[in-house]
């Protein structure tokens, strides 16, 4: 496919066009523009008012030698702005936090105890700060909610001036599917515009997808790392912020469900009995919603507001171009060094222009997919398929990938060294290589090694004042020069298309269930840290996050299903899930859960049914837990072999049932069906009931 320009259509430039497969994604969600392109998408509740003017005074008025001391849950008190030196080290910026935490806790106790007594002109500055909410009891409590906020003015600007590189790539997607313009501020909260930026936890990109989650939409495999395209996580992030609207219904919950996940809103929504984002941010309680979620959608406000000023806030300042290619698809497997002597194109200019291919790509450890679409100047020659297959002999494609890459041991290196660079654990490695878990390793031996990159924290922007104009040589797709590099992966795992209701296979579960222990380790650390000291440096701020605001409490997972035992002990039955499951989880035997629920032996269990549990044997959280695996592995399974590309609906007709509608499609998952149309009760379908369908490619078939 010849492919030539940029991804816009304004100043001028030269269009990059869609994907069939794009377009066809397109054409599907054309039936919910209506519902999702609203007057008011983004609404901007008064009650909120004083949290979203707090993170845009962090967004513009302190850089990341300053910071605010507040209070946690009501930002418009602020006691302090601390400014330090820009060559003070963390300890010296931590201790200055301290001591300010101090002074202005003891503040707190003395006007809360000070009753009608005469106060010091800072201690009546504090009183007056909290106004009538200032009771004693309330200043009390708030000694515990002393939060320091580092400033984010010189992270901001440097995004707003990246931004212009695939802001008409991002509005053309999010148009295309009917959604808000507004979404496209987004990667100003969670990378400052940084496609090479990575987390501690393992998210990655411009728009900081888990690796779980992007494997629904995005290849991620061993040669490609789709998360790090700014082009194709866009049109990822647009499919998942469209799902995350279906399932909760407006956008502050879609947007606050990016960062905390989809069931964990469903869960606050479905508690306080309403949608009101005001409501539940000041209202809604539980222990992964925390200071990051309540304080989501407010930090995307902010964001919207400087976008759309930002002279107001950092005066004139010049964006960078657009982007700007041409694209080939390539006709077989063939090795980079191939490509590059065929194309007569230099090494460093492809790399820049295909962020998505890993470290085993340009090492020749692995070849470039068959049918990925590789980025080229522009202003070079123009190529198609055919043209490039002419230019190669047979000898150079090959039918498939080549042997997996291996980690080749370092002097030094032992088990849980090289486990914590690829983060897994040292049992995990060991397992992977048939070794005990204290054996030695040579210098020179080659193990294998996970396929997650190895952890690193997130690189560090380039500086504002330094960032080039993109160039056919130096695309802004390209990683910053400091980005973290990225490995090779590991071995193939041969996987059969897995059936609905199926077993996961072992390597598979092996596999994820490492990078899953991980992302969980790391996820927390970072818990633990939302309640320890915050960040007192843009090294510290990167090294949890690339994210403008506090780092996620919770997992980004677009799962909607509740899977906790309700207080009664019965739990509502998901897609995929057998009485047989049930009895395993619980340690007894199926007939016992039969007649528990006094259920006839041939009747079957139906989602979204009520079930009685026994839980005498087994804790609910270890049922919980069971349970809660059970569905990993099954998606993991599944989106490693295939991907959502779109969605269509489909009417229900009489007769229809969950089953006729998963054959529709071959190997459709009853889970994914329920996913999406968790309010539809699939165990009764309606004549005429309108029915959102997933519509999935195998991974490697080209799109």
């Amino acid at each position: 496919m010849n492919s030539t320009g940029s991804p816009g259509g304004s100043r001028g430039s030269i269009r990059w066009p869609l994907t069939r497969r794009w377009v066809f994604a397109a054409l599907s969600w054309l039936v919910f523009a209506p519902a999702l392109a609203q007057d008011n998408p983004m609404p901007r509740p008064p009650q909120l008012e004083r949290d979203v003017q707090f993170w845009i005074r962090v967004y513009t008025q302190i850089d990341t030698n300053a910071g605010f001391l507040h209070d946690q849950y009501n930002l418009s008190v602020i006691y302090d702005t601390l400014h330090f030196a820009p060559n003070t080290t963390p300890a010296e910026r931590e201790r200055q936090v301290d001591q300010a935490r101090e002074r202005y806790g003891g503040a707190l106790r003395r006007v809360a105890d000070a009753a009608d007594a005469p106060l010091s002109a800072d201690d009546q500055r504090i009183k007056e700060l909290w106004g009538a909410e200032g009771t004693p009891a309330r200043l009390r409590s708030a000694i515990d909610d002393i939060r320091f906020q580092l400033g984010q003015a010189d992270r901001f600007r440097a995004g707003l001036i990246r931004s212009g590189a695939w802001e008409t790539h991002i509005a053309e997607t999010l148009a295309n599917l009917g959604l808000p313009a507004e979404l496209a501020v987004l990667p100003h909260v969670e990378s400052s515009f940084n496609p090479a930026a990575y987390s501690k936890v393992g998210a990655a990109g411009l728009w900081q997808f888990m690796r779980s989650t992007g494997r629904r939409y995005m290849r991620i495999d061993s040669a490609v790392d789709d998360r790090l395209d700014p082009f194709r996580s866009t049109e990822a992030a647009a499919q998942l912020l469209a799902y995350n609207y279906r399932v909760l219904g407006t956008w502050p919950l879609a947007l606050t469900a990016y960062n905390h996940g989809t069931a964990g809103v469903r869960r606050a929504k479905e508690t306080l009995g309403t949608d009101d984002i005001a409501r539940i941010v000041r209202s809604y309680n539980s222990r992964t919603f925390g200071f990051a979620s309540r304080n989501f959608y407010v930090s995307f406000l902010a964001a919207l507001d400087i976008d759309r000023n930002p002279e107001k806030y950092f005066g004139a300042l010049q964006r960078q171009s657009e982007a700007r290619f041409q694209e080939v698809q390539v006709p077989a497997y063939v090795p980079m060094t191939t490509l590059e002597r065929a194309l007569r194109i230099d090494a460093d200019k492809l790399r820049a222009l295909n962020p998505a291919l890993l470290r085993s790509v340009w090492d020749g450890q692995q070849r470039v997919p068959r049918a990925y679409h590789l980025r080229l100047p522009l202003n070079g020659s123009t190529w198609t398929r055919e043209l490039l297959a002419q230019r190669l002999s047979p000898a150079e494609m090959f039918a498939g990938q080549s042997s997996p890459p291996r980690y080749r041991v370092q002097r030094g290196d032992t088990l849980t060294s090289v486990a914590v660079r690829y983060g897994v654990s040292a049992d995990t490695l060991a397992r992977l290589n048939h070794l005990r878990t204290g054996a030695q390793l040579h210098a020179g031996r080659t193990i294998t090694v996970p396929e997650t990159p190895p952890v690193t924290v997130a690189a560090a922007a380039p500086p504002a004042a330094a960032a080039p104009a993109p160039t056919a040589a130096t695309s802004p797709a390209a990683p910053a020069p400091a980005a973290p590099a990225l490995t090779a992966a590991t071995p193939r795992v041969a996987l059969a298309r897995p059936s609905p209701g199926g077993a996961v296979p072992a390597a598979v579960a092996q596999r994820e269930s490492a990078e899953d222990a991980a992302v969980a380790a790391a996820a927390a650390k970072s818990r633990t840290a939302a309640t320890s000291p915050q960040p007192v440096s843009a090294a510290q701020a990167e090294a949890l996050s690339p994210a403008l605001g506090p780092a996620a409490e919770a997992e980004q997972n677009p799962d909607p299903n509740d899977y906790s035992v309700a207080h009664d002990d019965t739990i509502r039955v998901a897609g995929d899930e057998t009485l047989g499951h049930y009895a395993d989880w619980l340690g007894v035997s199926t007939q016992h859960v039969r007649e528990l629920n006094r259920f006839k032996f041939h009747r079957p269990v139906l989602i979204g049914q009520r079930i009685k549990l026994d839980f005498r044997k087994v804790s609910r959280e270890a049922f919980e837990a069971n349970r809660r695996e059970y569905h990993r592995q099954l998606q993991a399974a599944y989106f490693a072999a295939h991907r959502i590309v779109g969605t269509e609906v489909y009417i229900a007709r009489p007769g229809d049932s969950v089953w006729t509608l998963t054959q529709r499609t071959a190997q459709m998952p009853m889970w994914l069906v329920q996913q999406y149309n968790p309010d539809v009760d699939l165990a009764d379908l309606r004549a005429g009931t309108q029915i959102v369908m997933p519509r999935v490619e195998e991974v490697g078939s080209g799109g």
